[in-house]
Order: C-alpha cells, then structure tokens, then sequence
C-alpha cells in the first residue's frame, strides 16, 4: 500500500522521524507541493491510497484525477484544505489532528502580549549594541512597559486554546471575559461570558482564538475597533482572515489599537504589501505558535493512529462524516 506526504517539511524539518509511518507502508515525504499547481498535486500522489497534506489543497478536480485515495490525513487541526464534501461523496473519510497544540498555542498568544508589555528583545538588542554600557543612569527603557495585573483580557472563542489562554491570563492577575462560545462550566470557573460587544467595551486586551467560518471572516473591522477601549491590545494567533488587516493597520497609526501581536496574516506566507508590515507597534511572527517539537510530535503520533485506524477498518478523527 502507497502513502505519501505532500507537504511534510514544516510538520518534520528534520528533527522527527517518517519511520512509524514507514513501517505501514510504502511511504513518500515531499517537503513541498505546489500550492496552486494542481498536476504537481495530482502526479505526486499518483496511486497512493493514503494521502497526507497540511496545507497543499486536495480539490474536486484532484480527486476526481486521483481514484486511487482511500483516505485523506490532514497534518493540521484544520481542514479547509481539503474539499471535505465531495470526499464524503466518494466515501473517501477526511481526518486531522485535534488538540495538538493547546499548550503551545495559548503559551504563545501570552508570549504576544508579555512581549508587548516588555519589549524584551528589543531591550536585550540595544543591551548588546552597548546602550546600557553607555547608559548615564543604572537601567533604562526604551518603551512605556505595561503591567498586567488588574487588566481585562477578553477572549473570542473560548475553546481549548482559548480556555488555556485565559488561564495563564487569570495567573497573571488578570481579569478574563470569553465570547464567541457556549458556556461551559469549565470555561465559567476561568471566564465571566458575555456578548461580544460588552467584550469589546471592557477589555484591555482581546485575543482571538476563534474558528475561520464565513460569519467570523472580517470580524475585527473598522466597526469592530471602533467599540473597543482607546489604546486597547489585540493578539491573534488562530487565522489571519480573522483581521481586516487594512482597517488594524490604521487604528494602529492612529493609536486607537495601542499595539497588536499576530502569528498570523490574511495571505502566508505574508505579502510584502500587507499594510501591517508597516504599521505601528505590531509585532508579527511568521505563524509558529503550533510549532514546538512536542506539538508537531503529537501531530506525528496522531497522523501514525489514524493511519493505523483506516487500516483496520475503523477510521478515527473523521471531520466529513464518512
């Protein structure tokens, strides 16, 4: 049986091993596959059975070229990728990874904001290029630092990550508002629940960790800022298409959004004419919050389950219904 990996690169860039999923069949790892040329996609996979992608899409067209898939890993919690419908048409199940990256996603979402509120590296840089050595005085900053203590952070979508966010928000002394989600009685012990424009009122910092659904494209807007607090904090590590990246590009010149902190962007890589790469105060991350070693081995471990679970009839983590 043919397995192949059509975009393995990020997922193990060398640190990890193929040789679980070696050992079920005969497997193929390519380190990357065209975004947009669907005959790479299709020669690549040729008669493979099984097919595993993380961001390379699997379209209506790669499908009907390709009859030979069984089943479709997506190496991702997810799944947009993949034209999950029309696989199910096929009977083709679609499954990905939940849950991998929790404690590394809500760690770098605070990781955003304690650099805000530090400027750490940038302190740390001017430290090496002599600036304390010459210093007048015994210390000195560069930037206003912000404490967080007493501070409202308000979270939209209050789902695992978010959860985990807001707990490491609550430790800091912060007072946590969730929106965007049913409430949970786990989710009531961390959050108070409230509609998504008294968050936006009372919050000194938002952090998206929300889905990318059609209702929730665009939802921070010209609109949107305008409700919140002047000089409020925003982090998103979840989806860039979250952001109208124009309309926080100029509340951030303006100074409405005091500072943004984004792992994220509407187009990744990002383009050189994105607005925020010349924005004020906003720090941007090349989306790596997922990517710690340990992250990316349960996506290892999991992909090496499901795979295992398909082939003994039993498919597990299917997001289409097959």
């Amino acid at each position: 049986m043919k397995l192949v990996v059509l975009d393995g690169y990020t997922e193990n860039p060398g640190d990890l091993s193929w040789g679980d999923l070696e050992r079920l069949g005969d497997l193929t790892v390519y380190d990357r596959t065209s975004l947009t040329d669907e005959e790479e996609t299709v020669s690549r996979i040729g008669g493979a059975e099984i097919v595993l992608t993380n961001k390379t899409p699997i379209t209506r067209r790669i499908l009907d070229r390709c009859p030979g898939i069984g089943m479709i890993g997506v190496l991702a919690t997810g799944y947009n990728v993949v034209d999950c419908a029309y696989a199910a048409q096929k009977g083709i199940p679609v499954s990905n990874v939940p849950a991998y990256g929790t404690a590394a996603v809500g760690q770098f979402a605070i990781a955003l904001l304690l650099e805000i509120c530090h400027h750490i590296g940038a302190h740390s840089d001017s430290v090496h290029a002599g600036g304390w050595s010459r210093s007048a005085d015994w210390c000195y900053w560069d930037y206003p630092l912000i404490e967080l203590e007493g501070k409202t952070m308000g979270i939209i979508g209050f789902g695992r990550i978010g959860r985990r966010t807001g707990r490491i928000a609550k430790a800091l002394g912060m007072k946590v508002l969730a929106a965007g989600s049913r409430p949970t009685e786990e989710g009531a012990g961390i959050a108070e629940y409230v509609e998504l424009e008294e968050l936006l009122r009372r919050s000194d910092v938002i952090s998206l960790h929300c889905p990318l659904f059609p209702e929730t494209e665009g939802l921070i807007n010209r609109e949107s800022i305008g409700k919140m607090k002047d000089g409020v904090i925003l982090l998103n590590n979840s989806r860039g298409q979250l952001v109208v990246e124009q309309d926080l590009a100029d509340a951030l010149n303006s100074g409405k959004v005091a500072a943004a902190g984004l792992d994220v962007a509407s187009t990744e890589p990002i383009r050189d004419d994105n607005p925020l790469l010349s924005a004020r105060n906003c720090i941007i991350t090349p989306h790596i919050s997922w990517a710690p070693k340990e992250s990316r081995q349960r996506i290892m471990d999991c992909a090496v389950e499901t795979v295992k679970a398909y082939l003994a009839g039993r498919p597990i983590n299917v997001v289409n219904g097959v």
